[in-house]
């Protein structure tokens, strides 16, 4: 099987589909839709999120110096794509998408009750790459659903399916349902 050359591109997939939610709680919050998004730090635990400096919460996200990151689930896929295709300046998304904010513990944007797993976080630095910024942030907070867990208190993704996102596709995908082995796998088989 040939491969051929192309130019440069964004075509590591999938990515996380996440609804990134800013602003405060008690005022108007938004909710934007972001995939480049990744954990970047394990001790203490910090991920990005790229953002285009011409979004709406680019500016509330900036100055404030926290988000929460939203894990989606497959059937999320419609508020995903609406908060991705709509600016907070012109509609509150919360309210066009039936989703429901919930305070958090730190931070004063919202979670998101119908996410899985809420993930609250203080940006520790930002970097200006080209088309996007990056924040990088702290998390300070993790909130799972007690029935996304399995018997052992373990993240069980098929209860998740989340939500993922081909980039160069530009399609939502869910099924991560084939579980191929656990980490270390290799190692103990040994």
């Amino acid at each position: 099987m040939a491969k051929i050359l192309t130019a440069p591109s964004t075509r590591l997939i999938p990515l996380p589909a996440v609804l990134i939610t800013c602003g405060g709680y008690n005022s108007r919050a938004n909710i934007i839709t972001v995939s480049w998004c990744g954990i970047v730090c394990s001790q203490p635990p910090m991920l990005s999120i790229s953002i285009r400096e011409n979004r709406y919460s680019f500016g509330i996200i900036k100055s404030s110096g926290e988000f929460v990151v939203n894990i989606t689930r497959a059937d999320m896929a419609q508020a995903v794509d609406y908060c991705g295709n709509h600016s907070g300046k012109d509609f509150d998304k919360f309210q066009e998408t039936g989703l429901t904010p919930e305070k958090a513990e730190k931070v004063n944007a919202p979670l998101i009750k119908e996410s899985p797993i809420n993930l609250e976080c203080q940006i520790r630095k930002t970097l200006e790459l080209g088309t996007h910024h990056m924040f990088i942030a702290e998390i300070v907070a993790t909130h799972i659903e007690d029935t996304m867990l399995d018997t052992r208190g373990r993240l069980d993704v098929q209860k998740i399916n989340p939500l993922v996102y081909g980039t160069n596709a530009r399609q939502y995908w869910s099924g991560l349902s084939k579980l191929h082995g656990y980490y270390g796998f290799t190692r103990d088989a040994q």
